[in-house]
């Protein structure tokens, strides 16, 4: 795999995003993090590019922040520069909500602090039975509430759940994550990959559009202020929809009983 922080493999229509600092963890440096914050805010630019798969090298997904990994500026000042890891790490996670492309994760073994975020940042989830989460922030003496670990979790897990782990500092198993509908499904370590790409590939089964508008409207909806303003994103979307070439061939193909062939159109 290179010495690349992190690698992408182009598979159609497909891309599989590979953390690969297995050495380190996958621990968090400012390369890992430059690549991805590359990445993620120019898949908007991308259409070609539907579905994306996050994972990582090694036993582990991600174990947080590599303490060692980022340059120290001494005339730059301690909270100059922690702000600005800090701001880098977080678009990060912003980046990958505001992408069009829906993300898959697939892990295995530790998910820390960042790593952690990594994945409630992303819209499915996998995991391996081996695959431990958790915001470590808490535990080194910081708020248990950081890149957007409070924003994420309570919406995916519910306040309680959220706040038990959040205030602690804890370690959520996989079985518990899937339990309380974090993860999607428990998969052993060397099929997480072909489960993600299986899910991958139903979603190309789907109009481009159709697609990154059903992932605009669940970020959109998830915060809407009542059961009104969901109605009405979905209203336009459908009827944006409805009115696109790609809508007029899924039903011709559906006359004429065969697979629809799309053209973003």
């Amino acid at each position: 795999m290179g010495e690349q922080p992190v690698v992408i493999e182009a598979r159609g229509a497909i891309e599989v995003v590979s953390l690969n600092r297995p050495d380190r963890l996958n621990a968090m440096n400012e390369p890992l993090i430059q690549a991805l914050l590359d990445y993620f805010t120019g898949l908007a630019a991308r259409p070609e590019v539907r579905v994306v798969i996050l994972r990582a090298e090694g036993r582990a997904f991600c174990a947080g922040l590599d303490l060692t990994g980022w340059p120290f500026d001494p005339e730059a000042g301690r909270i100059h520069q922690s702000w600005r890891t800090q701001r880098m790490i977080a678009a990060v996670m912003q980046a990958m909500r505001k992408c069009p492309q829906p993300v898959i994760a697939c892990a295995q073994g530790p998910a820390c602090g960042g790593g952690f975020s990594l994945l409630l940042a992303s819209d499915v989830r996998y995991g391996a039975p081996d695959l431990r989460m958790n915001a470590a922030y808490i535990k080194i003496g910081l708020g248990g509430c950081d890149m957007g670990a409070s924003y994420f979790l309570p919406r995916l897990v519910g306040s309680s759940v959220a706040s038990e782990y959040l205030l602690t500092g804890r370690f959520m198993t996989a079985e518990k994550a899937q339990a309380c509908g974090l993860m999607s499904e428990i998969v052993p370590q060397e099929d997480l990959l072909p489960k993600a790409l299986a899910l991958a590939e139903e979603m190309l089964l789907t109009s481009p559009m159709g697609l990154r508008l059903t992932k605009d409207a669940l970020n959109l909806n998830i915060d809407a202020a009542s059961m009104e303003h969901a109605f009405a994103i979905e209203d336009r979307q459908q009827i944006l929809l409805g009115h696109t070439a790609d809508a007029n061939e899924a039903r011709l193909a559906f006359l004429e009983k065969r697979a629809p062939s799309y053209g973003d159109r």
